[in-house]
């Protein structure tokens, strides 16, 4: 009887290597042994950066779609299951055909150490290969020129924003990780950069003249803003008028920006972005959660999703919050003991009445909520609790406010919990 997607998902877990340390040597073995199936990919838009890469592949797949065109995708991590990291020309991948692909990986592996990651990627590839497609948009997992997708050479490279986060692995200045970022850029393939701090750009920019690849940067060879309930974009093609995008948040409007840039250079019309920026869904991205348990369990209340987990993510939840409409809000917080938790937690103080500090399920890495909630009284909560769980919080939260906003947030790991429970 054949194993399960998830049980051999576990077992492949158990081949990590002892340490950690970034490197291809593991995985280009493994394709080597696969007769090489990311050659044989269909072309690829390969993009960094450390937020916003989900919700911009999200807008490109919903152009190219649009267009009639068929559309692989890579993404980490999944949410609810691990099929959401891999869509073969529009559909998740099936349980047979990942549990089939992830047991022709193990034994081509052939029990050597390597990295989850590593292994998985190595199905992916095998996937997309295996299937037409015109287009394959590839999602760094982490960092960029030692991540596992980097071994192919795109069509075109993106960078979004990059700001400090995995540190440990990436290094601890801004600098460091945009050159970590940068090493997607291969030479002479032109890369799409989005909206970045002016030390970070520089290192972008040196690495693409180094590698003789053309840039297509923010601010220099295309702009984007908002006007009048708008997305105004424009390059050197002309001006475009297009609807705000349907992913709620301003920083949406810069990761949009970024998503047409791609569209364009493809040779795309003008219908085809307003597809992008109007069907774009993506899952723990300042969700509004409309059905399930939890929104069953306080009717009168407004509950949002997202998994943002960086200082950076934090600043844009607070300007979406700033945006909306007035309503006493409160946060449920969760997050991994990895993360900048005060500096994520900083901007969000103004914006929210109450934090109320929960730990991860199933979680060996979450912060304890005791922790958390340190971390928000630090942060500048005046009003700070420590629930059992989100719905112990949730509870907490509507017995005295009915018609509260509340959103659940600080950790992917935490929205990948809650999508599953609710439906």
């Amino acid at each position: 009887m054949s194993q399960t997607s998830d049980v051999i998902l576990t077992r492949l877990m158990q081949l990590h290597p002892k340490v950690i340390d970034l490197t291809l040597d593991r995985l280009e073995r493994l394709l080597s042994a696969l007769d090489h199936p990311e050659q044989t990919i269909a072309p690829v838009i390969h993009i960094a950066g450390t937020n916003g890469k989900g919700s911009t592949q999200a807008m490109i797949r919903a152009g190219l779609e649009a267009a009639g065109e068929r559309v692989h995708a890579y993404t980490s991590p999944h949410l609810a299951r691990f099929h959401e990291r891999i869509r073969l020309a529009g559909t998740l991948i099936s349980e047979p055909d990942l549990s089939a692909l992830l047991d022709e990986c193990a034994e081509k592996n052939a029990g050597e150490p390597i990295t989850f990651f590593e292994i998985t990627t190595a199905a992916a590839f095998l996937a997309f290969s295996r299937s037409p497609a015109d287009h394959t948009l590839l999602e760094v997992g982490l960092g960029g020129r030692l991540d596992a997708t980097n071994v192919i050479t795109p069509q075109l490279s993106i960078i979004t924003p990059v700001d400090l986060d995995h540190q440990q692995f990436l290094g601890d200045t801004l600098e460091a990780i945009a050159g970590e970022k940068a090493g997607i850029i291969k030479r002479g393939i032109p890369v799409i950069v989005g909206p970045q701090q002016d030390s970070a750009l520089e290192v972008i920019e040196a690495h693409a003249a180094r590698m003789g690849a053309p840039v297509l940067a923010y601010g220099q060879q295309w702009q984007v803003w908002e006007e009048n309930d708008r997305l105004i974009y424009q390059d050197e093609r002309g001006l475009l008028d297009l609807p705000r995008p349907a992913l709620p948040g301003p920083h949406q409007i810069m990761n949009a920006g970024a998503a047409i840039t791609a569209l364009r250079y493809l040779g795309h019309g003008e219908d085809i972005m307003e597809a992008a920026v109007t069907r774009a869904t993506w899952p723990a991205r300042m969700q509004r959660l409309k059905t399930g348990p939890l929104v069953s369990a306080a009717p009168q209340a407004e509950i949002w999703l997202d998994g943002g987990h960086n200082p950076a993510a934090g600043v844009a939840i607070a300007a979406t919050l700033g945006l909306q409409p007035a309503r006493p809000t409160h946060l449920i917080c969760g997050m991994l003991n990895t993360k900048d938790v005060t500096g994520y937690m900083r901007p969000l103080a103004q914006h929210a009445r109450s934090l109320h500090a929960v730990a991860i399920p199933d979680e060996p890495n979450t912060l304890p909520a005791q922790s958390t909630a340190q971390a928000a009284h630090e942060a500048g909560f005046a009003n700070v609790e420590q629930a059992d769980s989100v719905a112990a919080a949730l509870a907490q939260i509507t017995a005295q406010d009915p018609q509260a906003r509340v959103l659940i947030c600080g950790s992917l790991y935490l929205a990948g919990t809650i999508l599953r429970e609710n439906g």
